[in-house]
């Protein structure tokens, strides 16, 4: 009786392996010669631009703005200042072939920007806030809630914002909302808890942020440095260039102490297009929180198609001002960016993958 039951489990499974492999070998075989392209979208710029004084420099049209990638010039798809709305200023032009430098047979040539993508660039900043929880912040934290409460409330142009903590773990306590009661009432809930894992959690809110377009900035509030991450502070930094997210950092005298941290805060936020902010005092920290709500909207929105570029690693973005008259003004945008989410597709059926 057990052989018997044997064989006829052993006969089940060789009909089972032929009806696959039957299957598999009806199945349209793949052409040895198919095309494949990876396509690249809208790279999106936030500039900032201020004279010798540190003042920003307002009323600037697109044709005062020149962008070079990668040594080639780019035409200034959508432009805007401030708060104000984008607005389409060229046709799309055809987007790059990165396996051979065509043009590739995109059925956007010529036409208008899709609402979709037009949609993309207008929106307004979406803004996410990072809050240290960490045991180094026994000593202010009142304050510091005080000085991120008042800083969310004043955000005009914003149009969601996220509030996240961080001590060895993050805690998304509001996720991105329109509704600021919500995101107020996540900054009271905080207490002050473990080691700091900064890195750590910073990678996730990019990551968090990457999920939207418009334009994307994470706010961090860090009072010491990072003793509890596995994730070298320059990862976060390539991720948050290469998915066009602005980093702002407000510390305090504490980080100051480790001047490893201080040199890693002023160079990621730099590289993003960011500023950091080192406060001695609670007062210091509500001066930098209102200094980063003025530069989000005094920013320059550009956006650009890249021109053919055969590079699929590192591209460098280089932003100018052509006018002699603001010769000795100072750009500040992210200083490039990595290809990252691209989509695959033939020809015949092209797909576009994810803002820059």
């Amino acid at each position: 009786m057990k052989k018997l039951l044997f064989v006829s489990i052993l006969s089940a499974c060789a009909a089972l392996c032929l009806y696959v492999v039957q299957s598999i070998t009806a199945q349209e075989p793949v052409p040895l010669d198919s095309h494949i392209h990876v396509m690249v979208d809208l790279v999106q710029l936030n500039v900032a631009v201020t004279d010798s004084h540190g003042n920003y420099i307002t009323g600037l049209q697109p044709g005062e703005f020149s962008i070079v990638e990668d040594g080639i010039s780019q035409k200034i798809a959508t432009f805007g200042e401030g708060n104000e709305p984008s607005r389409q200023l060229i046709e799309a032009s055809a987007k790059g072939d990165l396996n051979n430098g065509s043009a590739a047979p995109d059925d956007k040539n010529g036409k208008q920007l899709t609402a979709a993508e037009l949609n993309s660039v207008i929106a307004g900043a979406n803004v996410f806030v990072l809050f240290d929880t960490s045991n180094y912040m026994y000593r202010g934290f009142v304050y510091a809630q005080d000085a991120i409460s008042d800083f969310i409330r004043s955000l005009e142009g914003a149009d969601r914002i996220a509030f996240y903590s961080y001590s060895r773990d993050l805690s998304r306590a509001a996720k991105l909302t329109s509704e600021k009661s919500q995101v107020l009432q996540g900054v009271r809930t905080t207490v002050a808890g473990d080691d700091a894992a900064l890195y750590n959690c910073l990678l996730l809110t990019v990551k968090d942020a990457a999920q939207y377009t418009g334009r994307k900035v994470i706010v961090v509030f860090s009072n010491g440095p990072d003793n509890a991450s596995i994730v070298p502070p320059e990862d976060v930094a390539e991720l948050a260039q290469s998915t066009g997210t602005a980093i702002y950092m407000v510390s305090t005298q504490q980080a100051q102490l480790e001047p490893i941290s201080t040199a890693v805060f002023e160079r990621m936020t730099a590289a993003t297009g960011g500023k950091a902010y080192f406060a001695k005092s609670w007062k210091d920290e509500q001066r930098a929180f209102a200094s980063i709500r003025d530069d989000l909207a005094h920013l320059y929105s550009l956006s650009y198609y890249p021109q053919p570029n055969p590079n699929r690693g590192w591209r460098s973005i280089t932003v100018k001002l052509n006018s002699p008259r603001l010769k000795n003004c100072h750009v500040r945008t992210r200083n490039g960016y990595r290809l990252q989410g691209t989509r695959y597709s033939k020809p015949e059926n092209p797909m576009v993958g994810t803002s820059k």
